[in-house]
């Protein structure tokens, strides 16, 4: 069959000598696709949202604190509380060469940053070695983060948080250089940290001052001792792997079991992130299988009404196969029919459903006023615009192979 204008101006009569049923059926196929867009755009939104919350997070990262021991080991009671210092910092580096960055963190409360007669009343200070700026990315917006001859050196140097920044400073100015005090001490600020506000450690990073770890130990007679340990495998190496030694490298240093979870405690960011993404993953598998339901209820009902058409027409195939019309000629042009009226409907129900999807996610946006992307990805478009021209194929597979087994002389004799 050859498709021209002529054909295609047939195969639209055809479909619209009985407007309300053709309509009726395509707005099943196209309830069935918007569903589905919705669907897909509403997952796609909620899993970038949350992994927002992830940004600037390393996702293969592991911490490790102490807390009380909840197992009697080497002559101690259980209840003993002990601290991690380090001396654990260097062990791990030395002995776990699986790890690609290893840090240490620790904070200070209580004492407002101050500049001039400018005061931020939620700071608080936070000491960082230079390694942790692989654990949780800075995004600086000014000047650089702490370095290894700031550590070394005790050097009172530190990275304001944006919320400090702009409390002490007029928005727009570069504070490099200025000195800020904290608790009696002054500090030259070497940088701004405009780092995401979703996950934090220790306390939210626009109201820190980040300073050397060294600098906080010394300044408030600390000894070595930190909050907790931060590290981030190597490539081919994973978190879940290397925690065992951890654990066996700290405990054997501080007589704590390695087996006491509540004694050596971990938290496995790695872990976390597979199970937000295998979560989405059978999520998105959920929504397809809801979807194509819905869907496929639509193009039975094209199926049908195809069928019901091809009755209709029973007189008007059999002359056209009287007067030459070949078996594949009857097949296309019932194939076309049911081809054009699905992919109509569902090309419909995919502009309405990214329209109505891009004006929600437009209005769905984060403190800095970016959005999620709730709308389906181009990929998902690309799918399902084939999937609803292979279903509108499938669906009028049954009734053109009705169509091509009608007799002209049976025809003929129709009512």
């Amino acid at each position: 069959m050859r498709i021209d204008r002529d054909t295609i101006e047939e195969i639209v009569k055809t479909i619209t000598q009985n407007k309300s049923r053709s309509l009726l059926t395509a707005f099943g196929v196209f309830w069935g696709i918007l569903i589905l867009v919705i669907l897909l755009s509403g997952s796609n939104g909620v899993r970038n949202s949350l992994l927002s919350q992830f940004q600037g997070f390393a996702t293969n990262s592991g911490f490790t604190y102490s807390g009380s021991t909840s197992i009697p080991y080497k002559g101690f009671k259980k209840g003993r509380y002990w601290n991690i210092t380090t001396d654990d910092l260097k062990n791990i580096r030395a002995n776990v060469p699986e790890l690609d960055h290893v840090s240490a963190a620790s904070s200070h409360w209580g004492t407002p940053p101050i500049y001039e007669d400018k005061k931020h009343s939620d700071g608080w200070l936070q000491g960082v070695d230079p390694d942790y700026q692989y654990i949780e990315d800075p995004n600086l917006i000014y000047g650089r983060s702490i370095n290894e001859i700031d550590n070394r050196e005790c050097r009172k140097v530190c990275v304001l948080g944006k919320a400090v920044y702009e409390s002490l400073f007029e928005k727009g100015s570069d504070p490099c250089g200025k000195r800020v005090q904290v608790d009696g001490v002054y500090y030259t600020v070497v940088g701004v940290s405009d780092k995401q506000e979703n996950i934090n450690i220790l306390g939210m990073n626009r109201d820190a001052v980040s300073i050397p770890l060294s600098t906080l130990q010394k300044t408030y007679n600390e000894g070595k001792v930190v909050y907790y340990l931060a590290y981030t495998a190597k490539p081919g190496c994973t978190i879940s792997e290397i925690e065992p030694k951890i654990r066996k490298i700290v405990g054997e240093y501080h007589y704590v079991s390695p087996d006491d979870k509540e004694g050596i405690c971990q938290v496995n960011a790695e872990e976390i992130f597979e199970m937000t993404d295998a979560l989405f993953t059978g999520l998105e598998v959920l929504i397809w299988l809801v979807g194509m339901g819905t869907l496929l209820a639509g193009i039975i009902g094209v199926s049908n009404i195809m069928m019901v058409t091809v009755k209709e027409r029973t007189v008007e195939i059999g002359i056209r196969r009287a007067i030459g019309a070949q078996p594949k000629d009857i097949l296309q042009q019932i194939m076309a029919e049911s081809i054009l009226l699905t992919s109509v409907a569902g090309m419909t129900g995919i502009t309405f459903g990214v329209f109505v999807m891009n004006i929600i996610d437009s209005q769905i946006v984060d403190d800095m006023g970016n959005t999620f992307g709730y709308m389906a990805t181009f990929g998902s478009v690309v799918g399902l615009t084939l999937v609803v021209i292979l279903l509108g194929a499938v669906a009028g597979l049954a009734p053109a192979m009705r169509a091509m087994a009608i007799r002209p002389v049976e025809a003929m004799h129709e009512d």
